[in-house]
């Protein structure tokens, strides 16, 4: 039985091969799986998921329409099938409806995959890079981009929050412009439409720009949410909620 433990401890792992490399179809190599739970803790810190947001998981978001049923189908979806997609999804709805929840829950599992991920609130982004511009700042614009270009699969929360200045317009375009070259999958969420519910309603692309639109349609996978707060609802059922945003 001894010398059985022995074979099997001293086996080489069947996605590497004992290298550390695993083969990605059309990608070249990653760090192989069999390193992914050594390096979850330092994965999960990088990726900056706010406190909030910490109990997110697909399997405690709880479709209230079938709105929310295909969004979740797409979340799971893209989580099994990474890294052999270079599609991301773009999470559209009001407020209250789970976009942030999915959105933080996808990273959280490809993190325990052993994949690199960042979470930014856009607007926080944006204000971490107009500070870099202050004489007296520690940082750069670069140093606060770097981890935005790298990251493997990075979520971009609140996606047209800001008012559309040409400054806005031109970081939002710097960004989503490098990792579409790069093919790196990236996850928006936005609570402006391109269809809006109501007259007078501002739409994605007043928000964003026309070019900007074209290139996310391009580069996701477009899920529109709907429903009543999911919050409230999620509450009122008895569900333990967080992040539900």
């Amino acid at each position: 039985m001894l010398a059985e433990k022995s074979r099997l401890e001293l086996a080489p792992c069947p996605h590497c091969h004992g290298t550390g490399w695993e083969s990605v179809e059309g990608k070249g190599v990653r760090p192989c799986r069999c390193k992914a739970a050594n390096r979850t803790p330092t994965l999960m810190a990088n990726a900056r998921i706010p406190r909030r947001y910490e109990e997110c998981e697909l399997d405690n978001y709880y479709p209230l329409n079938q709105s929310q049923r295909v969004a979740l189908s797409f979340s799971r979806r893209l989580c099994d099938e990474y890294p052999n997609l270079d599609i991301g999804l773009l999470f559209l709805g009001p407020c209250g409806v789970g976009k942030t929840h999915l959105a933080v829950s996808i990273i959280k599992a490809l993190v325990r995959k052993g994949v690199s991920c960042l979470f930014y609130d856009f607007r926080d982004l944006l204000k971490e890079i107009q500070d870099s511009y202050n004489p007296v700042s520690q940082t750069s614009e670069l140093k606060v981009l770097a981890p935005v270009y790298e990251a493997e699969v990075l979520v971009l929360d609140e996606l047209g929050a800001n008012k559309p200045t040409t400054w806005v317009q031109e970081t939002m375009t710097q960004i989503i412009n490098n990792r579409y070259n790069d093919k790196k999958v990236t996850i928006f969420t936005s609570n402006y439409l391109d269809n809006p519910l109501s007259q007078g309603d501002e739409t994605l692309t007043d928000r964003v720009g026309v070019r900007l639109r074209s290139r996310l349609h391009e580069m996701c996978k477009v899920v529109n949410i709907t429903g009543d707060d999911y919050r409230q609802k999620v509450r009122q059922a008895g569900y333990r909620f967080q992040g539900m945003q």
